[in-house]
Parts: structure tokens; sequence; C-alpha cells
């Protein structure tokens, strides 16, 4: 009977390795450990590739799951938050800008629905854009026969506060 090391739960294998091509071995002629693990959620199998040979298998997992949840709050950011360039480069004026530009995205969900718009938050956010010193109200301003087609408006050469 073959003595077999009992493996957390979700956790398929657990090995340590070498590369064994030989650029890779090459570049990486280190220890390698080798973590096959089921996601409780959906069932999916990852395979995880590391050079920490000491955690548990149970949070090398978890460690790269987070690292997922953080790739993809950044893929948020890109595709709703629509944050081109950064206006600084320190920590401080990165995260204000992020900021600013979540609670922008709030206050527009909120009065997208509070005002039952049946437009995105993208096209409202456009239409704020190019009305910034217009003062006409809210309601009149979301009016369908105000902006039939708001890709038309942003294309002018008004000025503009979000850069669509």
């Amino acid at each position: 009977e073959t003595w077999k090391r009992r493996l957390p739960p979700n956790v398929v294998s657990d090995s340590i390795g070498y590369f064994t091509v030989y650029k890779s071995a090459k570049d990486y002629p280190e220890k390698l450990r080798k973590v096959v693990c089921i996601d409780p959620e959906d069932g999916t199998r990852y395979i995880f590739l590391t050079n920490n040979l000491t955690t548990s298998a149970a949070t090398i997992a978890e460690l790269y799951r987070n690292r997922w949840s953080v790739e993809l709050f950044f893929k948020w950011i890109k595709q709703h938050l629509r944050i081109k360039k950064f206006w600084g480069t320190s920590g401080n004026a990165v995260r204000i800008q992020i900021y600013c530009a979540i609670i922008t995205y709030c206050l527009v969900a909120i009065v997208q629905h509070d005002m039952k718009l049946e437009r995105s938050i993208y096209e409202v956010l456009q239409i704020l854009g190019i009305s910034l010193t217009d003062k006409t109200s809210l309601r009149d301003l979301f009016d369908k026969s105000n902006f039939k087609n708001v890709n038309v408006l942003c294309d002018s050469s008004e000025p503009n506060l979000f850069n669509f």
C-alpha cells in the first residue's frame, strides 16, 4: 500500500520539480512547485506554478484567487471608469484619481437609477460631459429628443471634461 499525503479539500496535487524544456530550464534552473486545484464555485481546474515552496497549497490557491480578483477589478476600472492615463505617478495621486472616477461613476449610476433613465451609464457620462456648462435641468437634459445620438455630439469640438 502506497502512502499518500493528505491534501486539503479542492487541492488535487501539490508537487515540486524543475522545468524540463531546455530554454525554460536554462532561464529558470531553480525548483518550482506545481499546485493543481479545483475551484469550489464552478469546478474549474487550475494549475499554479510558484517558487514558494513552503506555504500551504490551500494558501497558494487563495493567493492566486485573490490576485485574479485584483486583475478583474482593474479590468472593470478600464472598462467602466474610462481612465486613459494617470495624471500623477505617485501612489497617492493614482489612488485619488481612481477614487474620483469611482465616486463619479457611483453618482452617475444613482442619477441613472433614480431618474429611471433608459440610457447606459456611459451615455449618461457622455451627456453630462458635454453639458457641464449648460443650465438645463437634468430631466430636460436627458429627454431623448435632446440627444438622439450622443456619439455625434461627442465628436464635436466642444470642450469636454471627460476623455472618451
